[in-house]
């Protein structure tokens, strides 16, 4: 029986939902699998197998439980931000011979930065909001990020895949401390033009036939918008399938397979809409979405009609593993 790694924890805020989502992958992937979660933290990576849990050795890819090495045969990388959603785990997987459930490197990198992701996107003549990168919190003055972007803004860590250090901010003098809240999670800072209007999320992953865009989510947030608490602590409706017409559901699920394929994205991956005057504006790319039971994708799942274990079963077949 071939061994799955489930690579989980990981160095951002959101350790612990990375913990619930890897834990539900697990719960529900197929059985002739044996799965283990290898939990990644700065004080380093252990193995939990049979109630107990052991070190992993990045070098040999593999654990030792009971004197018997085991060598993981696949990789399933679920940490929601550095070190996984940014691709540096796939990249070790590679260098290793190891092959993994995910984006590649590259793809993954390139999503988790939402400054160049969408960068990228808006040279392809998607829509994307108006925006501004900050290295420093000092490049720009308030006075200057207003006039070029008006109120209100999002200010946001755009390096980080964390829900952490985001602000919606509706005066100049609230600029300067939703800066420092977003440079205490990332390295570089996105601030972002308001879009007004129906904020929908669509799941896609590849099937062996293509790739297939699951049922929309409408995100209806008791927040100023889908941040922590509206995400993981039930402060947003999450309304599946989304109260959109037709048409405008075909169009952004389109939209979504086309960005899938751009991005070279494998796998699942989540990208987030705002619908202006019918036209999908793209807000963020997430190529490890939660997968926690109270998360989007397995609401997705469910109003399509397909199982977690069959959602799994259909990305194996894709990747011929």
């Amino acid at each position: 029986m071939r061994t799955v790694g489930i690579f989980c924890g990981g160095f951002s805020s959101e350790f612990e939902i990375s913990m619930k989502s890897a834990q539900t992958i697990q719960d529900h992937f197929p059985k002739d699998f044996n799965t283990v979660k290898i939990i990644v933290s700065k004080n380093g990576w252990h193995v939990e197998a049979n109630q107990e849990i052991v070190p992993f050795d990045l070098q040999k890819m593999s654990f030792t439980l009971n004197d018997l090495e085991t060598k993981i045969d696949l990789g399933i990388v679920y940490i929601h931000g550095d070190p996984g959603e940014n691709g540096k785990i796939q990249a070790l997987l590679e260098m290793q011979g190891v092959a993994y459930l995910n984006s590649g490197p590259l793809a993954s990198a390139l999503s988790f930065d939402k400054w160049f992701c969408n960068q990228f996107l808006k040279s392809f003549d998607i829509p994307v909001a108006d925006s501004i990168l900050l290295t420093d919190k000092n490049n720009y003055s308030s006075y200057e990020i207003v006039q070029k972007l008006g109120l209100p803004v999002f200010v946001k860590p755009a390096d980080s895949g964390s829900s952490y250090g985001i602000s919606k901010v509706k005066t100049q003098e609230e600029i300067e401390p939703a800066l420092i809240a977003a440079f205490a999670e990332g390295k570089t800072v996105v601030i972002e033009s308001f879009l007004k209007g129906t904020e929908v999320t669509c799941g896609v992953f590849r099937k062996k036939e293509g790739v297939f865009a699951l049922p929309l989510t409408e995100i209806a947030s008791e927040n100023e918008f889908f941040d922590f608490e509206a995400k993981y602590l039930g402060k947003s409706q999450e309304i599946t399938p989304a109260r959109i017409s037709d048409d405008l559901r075909k169009k952004v699920q389109e939209q979504a397979k086309y960005i899938y394929e751009l991005l070279q994205l494998k796998s699942v991956a989540r990208i987030d809409f705002m619908i202006v005057d019918n036209t999908p504006y793209v807000i963020e790319v997430n190529t490890t979405p939660g997968f926690s039971p109270a998360s989007i994708v397995p609401q997705m799942l469910a109003c399509a009609g397909i199982s977690i274990t069959d959602f799994w079963k259909y990305i194996l077949e894709a990747e011929n593993i």
